[in-house]
């Protein structure tokens, strides 16, 4: 009676804990997402850019190569890889977690029990084959197999074999997110090498207009029609303008280098074609509609994931407070003595063993276990609505770039035209002294500095349809 009563005790004990447990292990509220704008700018074309394949988004061959070449060789992407197949590996680990364990060896040893003991009085009278005792110094031989399997009664193994695989596809988003960013930065810097290229083409042209309109001014200043203040304000100028050269030279060679590094290779010459960079129009972008970017960029679908692995270890690490069930067996030979070791029945040895397992008493590591995975999961939901946001704003962003580039750019060509004919005007003014030499100087420095930022547009024009082709998730495919 006592007996049974001391049973109850325990699984009374047993249900209070299990209740204590549940009662104080609450889920993590969903939280509710921000629904996302049904279009940009008030478009509602579902046609989107972002399905465009990158080596049909862009036209240039030169390119093209390029962006090639860094998909095989980049540092970062290779890092990237790796990651995948560490993850992979993660989930092969989780998953073996699932099944029995079972192991094999054999053991070797001798002992000997005092004669005054329970053991040794048994053994000293016990008889292993008729006429003989066992052994004072008796061996221990056995040879045979292991197993541990833990029963998953509550899914934890399961769950935290689902986050594994979650973190796995989020590994492999993420490797899709560096591709993205890294098919942007090659054509970028591959633009802005093009528009250094042109510069250097209007810089040295002008070098060449301004000597021109040095030598005149020194000719003048012969016949006394101008002053030494008029040559040396003409020479300053030639003198300014081969320093952006060299400027401009270097600009060149560091983005070259920068290519180089992106590609994994050490500094050489880029080939390309610095006529396509005024020759090519920027390819039209189709933006679609917002709802596409929870498919089309990798960011968000890696948070997407990452947020569904972190409820899946909520569920693993709730399951720490329940009751374990473990399973462990062997079987073998057992003997004193090598040549009975594979008699059989006699030597074979056997157990089969139970243990069902909960936590009673001090189980405040496993709940900060569990109250960190709830944070994570938190954290995860919260990046997850950032994630999206940001992708909306990136695209309304490059949006509005586009189409505001797009009248800077004819403006500024608009105002290049005036200027390059206002020299022109200006230099035959000055030649019949209807102008100063000063309105000449300032003909040529406003003229140059409107060329270079022509090219300064035209490279940001190019620079927003690569941006917004990255921001819509294109380019990993």
């Amino acid at each position: 009676m006592k007996i049974c009563r001391n049973h109850c005790v325990i699984f009374l004990l047993l249900v209070s804990t299990f209740y204590t447990s549940c009662k104080t292990l609450e889920p993590v509220p969903d939280m509710d997402v921000k629904p996302m704008p049904v279009s940009y700018m008030n478009d509602i074309d579902s046609s989107n850019s972002a399905q465009i394949k990158w080596k049909d988004f862009f036209a240039d061959k030169y390119l093209i190569s390029l962006i090639d070449t860094a998909l095989h060789n980049n540092q970062d992407l290779l890092i990237t890889l790796q990651d995948i197949e560490i993850a992979g590996n993660n989930v092969k680990f989780r998953k073996g977690l699932l099944y029995p364990t079972v192991t094999g060896g054999a053991a070797a040893g001798i002992e000997k029990v005092g004669l005054y003991t329970s053991q040794g009085a048994g053994d000293a009278s016990a008889e292993i084959t008729p006429g003989k005792t066992v052994p004072e110094n008796l061996g221990d031989l056995s040879i045979g197999l292991q197993t541990t399997w833990e029963v998953d009664i509550w899914g934890k193994l399961r769950n935290a074999k689902k986050a594994a695989y979650a973190k796995y596809l989020g590994s492999i988003e993420g490797k899709n997110f560096v591709v993205t960013n890294l098919v942007a930065e090659v054509a970028n810097t591959y633009y802005e090498l093009l528009a250094l290229d042109n510069q250097l083409e209007i810089i040295r042209e002008t070098i060449k207009l301004q000597q021109n309109a040095l030598e005149i001014v020194k000719v003048q200043k012969e016949a006394a029609v101008v002053t030494e203040l008029a040559v040396k304000q003409f020479e300053a100028q030639v003198f300014n303008s081969q320093s952006l050269e060299f400027d401009v030279l270097q600009q060149i060679t560091e983005n070259e280098n920068k290519i180089n590094f992106l590609l994994g290779r050490y500094p050489r010459k880029i080939d390309r074609d610095k006529s396509t960079f005024t020759a090519q129009i920027p390819m039209q972008i189709k933006s679609g509609i917002p709802s596409q970017l929870l498919q089309n960029r990798p960011d968000i679908k890696q948070s997407e994931l990452e947020l569904y692995a972190t409820k899946c270890d909520v569920k693993s690490a709730k399951a720490e407070f329940y009751p374990s069930l473990r399973i462990t067996g062997a079987v073998g030979f057992q003997a004193f003595k090598t040549a009975y070791l594979f008699t059989s029945p006699e030597s074979i040895a056997y157990n089969l063993i139970g243990d069902l397992m909960a936590p009673l008493i001090n189980r405040t590591a496993i709940q900060a276990e569990f109250n960190k995975a709830k944070s994570y999961q938190i954290q995860a939901m919260y990046n997850y609505q950032k994630t999206i946001l940001n992708g909306y704003v990136e695209v309304s962003n490059e949006m509005s770039n586009i189409n505001n580039l797009k009248q800077l750019y004819n403006l500024k060509a608009q105002e290049v035209e005036a200027l390059t004919k206002s020299i022109d005007i200006a230099s035959e003014l000055f030649k019949s002294a209807r102008a100063n030499y000063l309105e000449v100087l300032i003909a040529q420095r406003e003229a140059l500095k409107s060329k270079l930022e022509l090219v300064e547009a035209k490279k940001r024009q190019y620079n927003s349809v690569t941006n917004i082709y990255k921001a819509l998730g294109g380019g990993w495919e």
